[in-house]
């Protein structure tokens, strides 16, 4: 009948999945890989994955994850980042972050036998993502 109602197409997925943070980060991308870097000044880190449209990876989908911080006037701290119990994340600790705005943060690992990646941040990185 020419009143019936018809039905819309739904939109396609967007190619690159959400890229608003899902844990509270910043989401950066690495080719079709996502991750998403949690950097807290009370020295917590955490490091997500995710595939192109945003589906959660396992923490062990990447390897060799680290966060070396960058403080003015001090050595940089390395941080070798583990598993958390879930699996779902690398998680880290380091002294506490006292001028936010002057510290970067270098994250590090390696994916799928890559050659390593690493990237430096501003550690004040709430204004601002980028991608790759």
């Amino acid at each position: 009948p020419p009143d019936a109602e018809v039905a819309a197409d739904p939109a396609p997925p967007p190619a690159h999945g959400d890229p608003s943070p899902h844990h509270g980060g910043v989401v950066m991308m690495k080719g079709d890989l996502h991750y998403e870097i949690v950097l807290d000044a009370s020295g917590r880190y955490r490091l997500y994955f995710s595939d192109a449209t945003r589906a959660d990876l396992p923490a062990a989908a990447a390897a060799n994850a680290a966060i070396t911080v960058m403080r003015p006037g001090e050595a940089p701290e390395g941080i070798e980042l583990r598993i958390d119990e879930s699996g779902e994340s690398w998680l880290g600790q380091a002294r506490p972050i006292t001028d936010v705005p002057a510290t970067t943060a270098r994250i590090a690992y390696t994916i799928r036998g890559e050659e390593p990646y690493w990237i430096d941040l501003p550690f004040d990185t709430k204004a601002s993502a980028g991608h790759e």
